[in-house]
């Protein structure tokens, strides 16, 4: 009987142990698998020679966010990206109509991104910053500009209007030279007028940045548009790159070759970009 009420004890207590070790490592295979997440991914085709991080800006907050197709530098004063940077590929050109999802808080942004129910009711858009259009090309991409880190409180007639001719003219010009590099958000500042109970800034401007690297021929073209309505062409917004880096304190590619640089930031010639 004692022989039998040992041999119990010892089971139990190696079950438990046993028990014990597993739960232990699944713990640890958690914390592994949410790191492997935090961890910037690098999409297949950006191991070029000058690859798609080596252009990104710099940051005025320190917190990057790094999706697989968009990059993030998230401004929580502001309850909004400063900048949101991708590469957009000739290839991911598509017309596929993917059921949007609902807006959700990032859940990499470590200040907690913008609830969505900020804008309920506030007159203005959920306006992406890189656009659901641009992402077409595989629904996880889609999904993926809908964090409410990709948006910012634009006015209606602005992002279905003017707004909108930019981002598809800029898909234009990804297909006519085979892939460009985007940077755009809206400019940052003290005083602007807040929506929600998170206080979200509603920019007076947005920008968008292009820079195209056919062949090794760098050219750059800049857009500064008021958040409101405008029949105007797309044309008439170009700026030089130079005036946003100084509204903005954003170095927008600061790995360019110095000269190179220096010479793509103080250019507004649009004519080298095709607006037929």
């Amino acid at each position: 009987m004692r022989i039998t009420t040992l041999f119990l004890s010892l089971s139990l207590l190696f079950n438990g142990v046993l028990i014990s070790c597993q739960n232990n490592n699944t713990a640890v295979n958690i914390t592994s698998s949410a790191r492997k997440i935090s961890k910037p991914k690098v999409q297949e085709g950006f191991e070029n020679t000058k690859g798609f991080f080596d252009y990104l800006p710099t940051s005025t907050t320190k917190q990057l966010v790094k999706h697989e197709y968009y990059t993030v530098s998230y401004n929580e004063k502001y309850e909004q990206a400063e900048w949101v940077a991708y590469e957009l590929k000739k290839e991911y050109g598509s017309n596929t109509h993917f059921k949007r999802p609902f807006f959700i808080e990032d859940p990499q942004v470590a200040t907690g991104s913008a609830d969505w129910r900020n804008y309920k009711n506030s007159g203005y858009d959920k306006g992406h910053l890189c656009p659901a259009g641009d992402m077409e090309f595989s629904k996880a991409a889609y999904d993926d500009t809908f964090f409410t880190s990709n948006i910012s409180p634009q006015i209606h007639e602005f992002n279905d209007g003017i707004w909108n001719r930019l981002e598809q003219k800029t898909r234009y010009w990804a297909s006519k030279y085979n892939g460009i590099y985007v940077v755009t958000g809206g400019v940052l500042k003290d005083n602007l007028k807040t929506i929600g109970k998170e206080k979200v800034a509603v920019p007076d401007y947005f920008y968008k940045v292009l820079l195209n690297n056919t062949n090794g021929n760098y050219k750059m073209i800049a857009f500064l548009v008021p958040n409101q309505k405008s029949e105007k062409p797309l044309y008439d917004f170009v700026v030089s790159v130079a005036v946003l880096e100084k509204m903005t304190g954003i170095d927008f590619y600061p790995n360019l070759p110095d000269d190179i640089e220096s010479n793509l930031e103080k250019n507004t010639n649009y004519k080298e970009w095709s607006f037929d």
